[in-house]
């Protein structure tokens, strides 16, 4: 299939989407993020309050997010320790700026992290602490291949999963090597170099846009406080079908981030409007044979729906030639958000994938919430063959889904499910794919496949096909045979 063009509505930033990949400059944190030197910590005290948040580069009213790094510090030995297991990092319980978003990182991106990450925390305003939480540690297998711009920019880290942990001032992280004995190791693997706790504050919600939002039947009421771009889509019988254009003067990014989609709704829209399956035959460029095999346009929540800040991503977009299959993932970051905080959860993971651990935008191509809704991932354009950083070895001619929650003992909601076949069910017709086919793949190198092994999978693929992970979480896993088969019948199969 051939990319869309971009329309005359886009020609200011028309140049910068033409240009080649270019190698992020990752290594110096970008503008928000709160790391010269060693960060401020606040030791709680009674009464005691974390100071204004700096936010280094922007004026005072800037109020697009902010991240908090703090260096981890030895830990007591605990009174339950092991005797002779290694001590842990860490950082007691302290009161900190507000966040809502949680992970540890390391300097070298090669470095695994061989032990547990816990942390508890403070909910903002209240006297009490949570329980501990797990922090998923394996997570190297969500990130750019190997030998990418991407990977070698060198200001790639080593991370954890992140964790959706709320509106919160209060935390403590403890982080114990794995002791020997697992995986045949004689003796306690060290600890990565450089580790710091990431506390990301997503900014607030974009402001809700205009009436012309609501569908153009009468639609029931929305959930209180809910922002009316995804209470649309989510409660309404339909989504709506007039797409939003806000009134406000876009940046450069902001524009090159919205031209990409400009055949599929004006310059600034909040929304893509979901189509029947006709109307996406005749309004899309799909791969030469592919009709009648293509779902109807499911409705899509832009990035400026969700309320990314353009600013932090570099600047290029990178595609690949085709999409091949499609890998689900689900984000391990909690199931504890509601589907009105979810456009914050998307803010806090884009924040973390890009100033936390040093990748060029979002990792993933699309998301899908609890109730169903779907956002616009990494920038480049929803119908477009864009580059994603989601399942290591397998970037390249592959899309990748992640479904917000954690699914390994949880059900996934069908509602997400339905809207995995229904995404599907669109994208892989645009390219002609099978949602219920297979395909071969060449790796790029992962702990499962070597470096140019040829790998037939489902068109429709777990991320654990291609790597070693419990990713999607075996719930969601279980699922997909569900997806394919809901997707091939949304084509016309």
């Amino acid at each position: 299939m051939r990319a869309l063009l971009v329309t005359s509505v886009g020609v200011t930033c028309a140049a910068a989407l033409i240009l080649p990949l270019a190698t992020p400059a990752l290594a110096a944190p970008p503008p928000h993020t709160v790391s010269a030197g060693p960060p401020p910590l606040y030791p709680e005290s009674p009464g005691a309050g974390p100071p204004a948040v700096r936010t280094a580069g922007l004026p005072a009213a800037d109020s697009a997010g902010s991240t908090q790094s703090l260096p981890l510090e030895p830990l007591a030995a605990p009174s339950d320790r092991v005797a002779g297991a290694a001590a842990g990092q860490g950082l007691e319980r302290r009161t900190a700026r507000p966040f809502s978003l949680v992970g540890v990182v390391w300097d070298d991106a090669k470095a695994e992290l061989h032990g547990t990450v816990q942390v508890r925390t403070r909910a903002t305003g209240s006297a009490d602490w949570s329980d501990w939480q797990d922090v998923e540690t394996h997570n190297a297998e969500h990130a750019a291949d190997l030998g990418s711009d991407e990977r070698s920019s060198g200001g790639v880290r080593g991370a954890t999963a992140p964790l959706w942990v709320g509106d919160s001032d209060g935390v403590e992280v403890r982080v114990r090597p794995e002791p020997a004995g697992p995986r045949g190791r004689s003796a306690t693997a060290p600890l990565p170099a450089g580790m710091r706790l990431e506390l990301v504050d997503p900014g607030p919600d974009p402001a809700p846009g205009p009436a012309a939002e609501t569908a153009p039947e009468p639609a029931r009421a929305a959930p209180a406080g809910r922002s009316a771009a995804v209470a649309a889509f989510a409660v309404n019988p339909a989504p709506p079908t007039t797409p939003v254009v806000l009134p406000e003067v876009l940046t450069a990014e902001s524009e090159a981030a919205s031209a990409v989609n400009a055949e599929l709704a004006p310059l600034g829209a909040t929304f893509i409007p979901a189509l029947t399956k006709a109307q996406t035959e005749d309004a899309a460029t799909i791969a030469a044979g592919a009709k009648p095999y293509i779902g109807p346009r499911p409705g899509i929540i832009t990035r400026k729906g969700w309320g990314a800040d353009e600013r932090l991503r570099e600047r290029q977009f990178a595609y690949t030639k085709t999409v091949k299959a499609a890998f689900v993932h689900h984000s391990a970051t909690g199931n504890n958000y509601t589907c009105k905080q979810a456009p914050s959860v998307l803010r806090s993971i884009y924040r973390y994938h890009v100033q936390s651990s040093g990748w060029r935008d979002f990792g993933y191509n699309f998301a899908v919430d609890k109730c169903g809704n779907i956002y616009e991932g990494r920038a480049g354009g929803v119908t477009k063959a864009v580059l994603g950083a989601h399942t290591l070895g397998f970037n390249t001619n592959t899309m990748g889904i992640a479904v917000l929650g954690s699914y390994s003992s949880t059900n996934p909601p069908a509602a997400a499910v339905t809207a995995v076949s229904k995404l599907t069910a669109w994208k892989l017709g645009l390219f002609g794919r099978n949602p219920k086919g297979k395909v071969t793949l060449t790796s790029g190198g992962s702990n499962k496949y070597k470096a140019g092994a040829k790998v037939r999978m489902n068109v429709i693929s777990g991320h654990r096909d291609g790597f070693a992970t419990e990713c999607p979480g075996a719930r969601l896993y279980k699922k997909l045979g569900t997806a394919r088969t809901t997707s091939a019948k949304l084509q016309g199969r």
